[in-house]
Order: structure tokens, then C-alpha cells, then sequence
């Protein structure tokens, strides 16, 4: 008789049990609890969804002999402690409809459970009318009064002692101190109507005062000068958008509210350790988000450089599900689009301003004309421009009248004695985009200047008035030209350095974006085709090996592919087949061109992309076409160019990110004569 025998190799068969509640909520703790900087998480998120206005975290040898958390919340009634610390267990959320909209911290109701199954927990809460506090034993389960003040203090002691090989895995009391700072930290930045304080072994580490009332923009400002520190507030802009609604939509898409404040290109890092976002007042990690801030920075940062930022984007808790992640920093968007367009307009649109028109821009002073301290540029230059002609609104003869048509610099000769014709920087109507000689060609041979040459001045009553012109001009008026490479202008600040190729490569750059734009637009008003870049055939096609995802992407983005100028075929099922190239990229890879385009259609949209090579493309053919050095300028040139600076989106980076001007105030030259010592 045969009887079946196991395998040598093969364990013996167990049957399929229910595993005890002990068990399974070590097993929740494994992923709820990563270290004690997870507890401090959670417990920080309980503290803040019961009102709390000040939150006190104590830590022992890094959180692992102690966690005690704090708050002046409302406390949980003695009737409520023996559900306290059981298993999805919450106040939080009683149905579907409240998890698909939920709105607080936490929800799921497990963290408590969690904890307690991997360290000695007790509970110590007063409600908010109730005579006596009480203290729940965690392993116990004893409950006792006590005395304490209305809110609630959670202990958790030797964390892992249930579970020691979880503690081999922990650092040294020092780094797993600086996570639980760090959890705290970014709690703090989202909540200036609370207070924290963080003690470690009867040391006070950290502590962040009440700054206000929630929602209040002074109040989040001193919040992150308070945590970020006040180099952070000087050197960054505020953010402030809303994306509109779209009633045509089926789902009627709302509106989504993007805020907070975006670092200026000069403050970036080598790392992202200051990118901090967060929706509907939780902090997340999010590729949406943080790809769309990243693409707002990607022609203004220089190489590798990462950005600093605290967004906060508000919207409908129904558009965005936080039940993704067991610590609920990940999140998932419905559009995910329309959130990634928001992002990226917002910071795009504080970036845009120009700073020159800021006093001491590069050192943080802030003026008071518009929130976080930055003017409009278009109303701090709108009487400036006013009072100096444009070079472009004059006619050749104009540009040769010598210094006296514009000012009479007190300079000798020899300055503008090797000076070239003079530069046109503004943009006349009718050129093509890659017509780059037109945008700033001589004057003689623009056909559409005015016949007879306007007033430019008055009288010789501008000598008097060289001083003030440089005081209320942001970028100042100009002196000389340096070695053919910089221009040494004038202001109420002190010294301007300008560099001549940058400021110009990013004035070209902008002027052919919004020519390019605008032609665009003007093609799909008049049921045209949409512009598509010039390619070159590839006389062998090059196939490449394709995986599933790539191949739909082919499919489904074919007309875009085609605008950008790439014709990818299908050759067979997994053989995709490059025929065309851009004519400017013709020398590159072509398969690593096509994986590249592919892998970010597949992401993000198509329009996006699109638009991004173009600029690419545009960027190229402003550098290019930009002023070189060793160019004499006029003085009257230079002073164009200045003017042109301040009223020309991101014009304190060039195209590849570096800096197009720099200040040097007079504090600053005379600590370098020793005035004043």
C-alpha cells in the first residue's frame, strides 16, 4: 500500500490557521513602526487631531528607553480608555464615505495596538469636564485615576523589548534622535498654530513657539524662519495660485489651492533634505508633486542642483486618497495631471518675477509691498520704464545721437570710443522665431522704424538727474564695460556686476518663448496644425528591443512623438523602430533618444513634454544667438540691456542656471577698505 511521503527537500505542509491578535498586531507594528521616529509620527498626528495648541515630546537614549508625548488636546473619557488600545479602534472615521473624505491625521485606528504589542505603553488623559484624569496600563490593562491637566500623555518605554531583533537594526541614540527631531520638524511647519518642544535625556533640543492662528500667512512665515531658519524666508519667494474649474469636465475638476514659499535659484542644495510638501496639511512624498516643482526650477538651476521649497496644496480630501502607504507619507491624486500642472505653475510663476527690482535682493531684504515681502516688478518698474526710453522704440538715428540723447555720463571718450553699432533689445512684430538676427539686428535694416525720431529728452536737465535715476532704477544705470564681459552698473544699493552674455542669452531666450507661444496660438485659432520640430530621416532605422509599456506609449502618443519631431514605428511586438530624428539632436543616440522620450510621455503629459523640448531647442538657439564677449557696448547699450533685465521674466539666471548679475553694497566695498575701522 503506497502512503504519500514529503519530499526530502520539502518542508512539511502546515494548515492554514488564524493567527493570534498578539501576532498579528506585531505584525502591523512592523510596518507602522520603523523606529522610534515612527511613534513620534503617530503620536504627534494623535496630539494634533485632538485640538492640541502645545505638543511636549520627551526622548530617552533616542526614543528607544522613552517616548513620552504631551498635548493640551481634548482628552479621551473614561469610558472610551479600554477601546484606546485595541485594534482598528478610532474616533476618526465611522464609514466609507468618511475614509474616502477623511480629513485628520490619522484613521485607521492600528498605530496604538501596534505600539503596545512592541513596548510598554500607558495612557494618561483627562477630558475636557471631567473631574480625574485616568491611567491606563498598557500590558495590564489596568485603568486607575491619577492627576493631570485636561489633555493626554502617551508613554512608550523600552521600544522592541518584545521584539528584540528589531532594536539590532536601530542607529546610534544620536541618528535616531535626529529622525525624531525631523518627524517633529515637519509636523511643525504645517501647524504655526501649535507649539512644540523636544526634550532628550532633561535637555531641551528643540522648541517652536505658537506664531498665530491657522491659516494666518504672517504667522506660517515666522514658522518656517523659526524651523528653516531666516535664510530660508530671505532667499525664497512666495507662492500663491489657483488652479480654476473646470465645469466642463464630467467629474468637474475643483479648484486646487497651491501656497507656501519656493526657494530662488541662488539658494539651491547638492541635496533634497529641504523640499518639503504637503496636502491638505499632511507631509507626503509624492513623485507628482516633486517632479512638477523640479520642472519649474529646469532652466534657471544650475547642473545638479536641487531646489528648497515648503508647498502646501489644499483640496478636495474626495480627489486624494492617503490610504496608500502603512505610515501615510505617500499619497495617490484622482488627477494627477491637473495637480502636476498646478504645482508647476505656481512655482513657475513666483520664479518668473525678477528680483532686481528688490532692494538688496541677494542679501534678503524684503520689501513690505506684497506678501513675503517681494514688490510686483511690474508695478516697482512701470514709473521707471516710463522715465528711460526704450532702444527699441528708437530709430537708428536716434541710437547715434551719442551719451547726450539719453545722459550725459561723465566718462572719458575712450569708453565708448571702440563701441559697436548700437544693440536693439526689444522684439518687433512680424519676425520668425529662428530668425535670431532679426531680434536684435542693426537698426538700419528694420524697415518698420519710425520715420522721424521722437523727444527723447527734454532738455540737458538729465545731468541733474543721472544720481537720482540710478537710486530708482533697480539694476541701476551703467558705468563701464570690463574686460568685454561685464558691465559695472550703479544703484542705490551699491555696485551691479552684470554679466552681458548671461543676461542677454535669457532675454533672447524669453523673447523667443513667447514668440513661439504666441505663434502657436495663433495656429490652432486658425485650425492649423500645431508646429512640429524639423527631422531628419535616419537612412537605417534604428530598432530597439520594447517593453509592453513602450510600445502602447507609441501608440497612443503618435502625434506627439511626430510634433517633437521623432517618427517611431511598431516593427513587430516587442521591436519598436526609430526612423526619424530632431535635426538638431541628428548626431545623438537615437534609441536612447526614443527610450528617454517614451519613458516621459509615459509619466507625465504629453504637453509638457512637448513644451520642454521646445525650450530646449529655443535655449540653444538663444545661446547662440546672444551677445558674445569681448563685444564693446555703448554706454546707452549697456543701460538698454539693464532695462531690459528688469522687466524680463527669470532674468537673474541665464538659460543654464548661472547668475546673471550680482550686488556689491556699500557695506560690503567699504569693509573692503576698512572704512569706518
Amino acid at each position: 500500500m503506497n502512503t504519500a511521503q514529503t519530499p526530502p527537500n520539502q518542508a512539511p505542509r502546515r494548515p492554514i490557521r488564524e493567527l493570534p491578535d498578539e501576532l498579528i498586531s506585531q505584525i502591523a507594528a512592523g510596518e507602522v513602526v520603523e523606529r522610534p521616529a515612527s511613534v513620534v509620527r503617530e503620536l504627534v498626528d494623535n496630539a494634533l487631531d485632538a485640538g492640541a495648541s502645545q505638543i511636549t515630546v520627551r526622548l530617552l537614549a533616542g526614543g528607544v528607553r522613552l517616548i513620552s508625548v504631551e498635548d493640551d488636546g481634548g482628552g479621551i473619557a473614561r469610558d472610551e480608555f479600554p477601546m484606546a488600545l485595541k485594534r482598528h479602534a478610532t474616533s476618526k472615521i465611522a464609514s466609507l464615505a468618511e475614509l474616502e473624505s477623511v480629513g485628520t491625521m490619522g484613521f485607521r485606528g492600528e498605530a496604538l495596538a501596534a505600539i503596545n504589542s512592541i513596548a510598554d505603553c500607558a495612557i494618561l488623559s483627562r477630558a475636557s469636564g471631567q473631574n480625574h484624569a485616568y491611567l491606563l496600563e498598557g500590558q495590564t490593562g489596568e485603568l486607575k485615576p491619577v492627576a493631570r491637566a485636561e489633555g493626554t500623555t502617551v508613554e512608550v518605554k523600552e521600544l522592541f523589548f518584545s521584539t528584540p531583533a528589531r532594536r539590532k537594526f536601530l542607529k546610534t541614540d544620536a541618528t535616531e534622535l535626529a529622525h525624531c527631531v525631523e518627524a517633529v520638524r515637519r509636523h511643525a511647519l504645517a501647524r504655526p498654530d501649535v507649539g512644540f518642544a523636544i526634550w532628550h535625556e532633561g535637555r531641551l533640543v528643540e522648541q517652536w513657539r505658537r506664531c498665530g492662528e491657522a491659516g494666518s500667512l504672517p504667522a506660517l512665515e515666522q514658522r518656517l524662519a523659526d524651523v528653516l531658519g531666516s535664510d530660508f524666508v530671505e532667499r525664497s519667494v512666495w507662492v500663491d495660485f489657483s488652479s480654476a474649474a473646470t465645469p466642463g469636465r464630467p467629474d468637474y475638476a475643483p479648484v486646487i489651492k497651491v501656497w507656501g514659499r519656493a526657494g530662488t535659484p541662488d539658494a539651491a542644495r547638492s541635496r533634497a533634505d529641504q523640499q518639503f510638501c504637503y496636502v491638505n496639511g499632511r507631509f507626503v512624498r509624492d513623485k507628482v508633486v516633486s517632479h512638477a516643482a523640479r520642472s519649474a526650477y529646469e532652466d534657471v538651476l544650475h547642473g545638479q542642483r536641487q531646489p528648497v521649497y515648503a508647498l502646501y496644496i489644499d483640496m478636495d480630501p474626495t480627489r486624494v486618497d492617503v490610504n496608500v502607504h502603512p505610515t501615510k507619507i505617500e499619497v495617490r491624486f484622482r488627477d494627477s495631471r491637473d495637480v502636476h500642472q498646478a504645482v508647476r505653475r505656481a512655482v513657475d510663476q513666483a520664479l518668473a518675477l525678477p528680483r532686481a527690482g528688490q532692494p538688496d535682493a541677494y542679501s534678503g531684504a524684503a520689501s513690505p509691498g506684497a506678501p513675503g515681502g517681494w514688490a510686483t516688478p511690474a508695478s516697482a518698474f512701470g514709473s521707471v520704464h516710463g522715465s528711460y526710453p526704450n532702444l527699441a522704440d528708437t530709430p537708428a538715428s536716434a541710437t547715434h545721437l551719442g551719451a547726450a540723447a539719453f545722459y550725459k555720463p561723465n566718462q572719458p571718450p575712450a569708453l565708448m570710443g571702440q563701441a559697436q553699432r548700437a544693440m536693439l533689445f526689444d522684439e518687433r512684430s512680424g519676425h520668425r522665431v529662428s530668425d535670431l538676427g532679426a531680434l536684435w539686428g542693426p537698426a538700419a535694416a528694420r524697415n518698420d522704424a519710425p520715420a522721424s525720431p521722437p523727444a527723447v529728452l527734454q532738455n540737458d536737465a538729465n545731468d541733474a538727474n543721472d544720481a537720482t535715476n540710478a537710486t530708482v532704477w533697480p539694476l541701476g544705470r551703467a558705468l563701464a564695460q570690463l574686460h568685454g564681459v561685464y558691465i559695472l552698473a550703479e544703484n542705490a544699493q551699491g555696485l551691479v556686476l552684470v554679466d552681458m552674455h548671461a543676461a542677454h542669452e535669457r532675454i533672447v531666450y524669453e523673447r523667443l518663448k513667447t514668440q513661439w507661444a504666441s505663434q502657436t496660438a495663433a495656429n490652432a485659432g486658425a485650425d492649423q496644425p500645431p508646429q512640429r520640430l524639423p527631422s531628419q530621416p535616419l537612412l537605417i532605422a534604428a530598432t530597439f528591443a520594447a517593453t509592453p509599456t513602450e510600445v502602447a506609449t507609441t501608440e497612443q502618443h503618435a502625434a506627439t512623438l511626430e510634433a517633437l519631431g521623432l517618427e517611431i514605428t511598431v516593427f513587430s511586438a516587442k521591436t519598436l523602430a526609430v526612423r526619424s530624428v530632431p535635426t538638431t539632436l541628428a548626431q545623438g543616440d537615437a534609441v536612447e533618444l526614443a527610450r528617454s522620450v517614451l519613458a516621459e510621455l509615459s509619466q507625465h503629459e504629453a504637453s509638457g513634454v512637448i513644451q520642454r523640448t521646445h525650450n530646449e531647442l529655443l535655449a540653444t538657439m538663444a545661446c547662440h544667438g546672444a551677445v558674445r564677449a569681448n563685444r564693446r557696448l555703448t554706454l546707452e547699450e549697456m543701460n538698454g540691456l539693464l532695462r531690459q533685465m528688469e522687466a524680463t521674466e527669470r532674468s537673474d539666471q541665464c538659460n543654464h542656471g548661472r547668475p546673471t548679475w550680482r550686488q556689491i553694497s556699500m557695506k560690503e566695498l567699504d569693509a573692503l577698505f576698512l572704512r569706518g575701522r
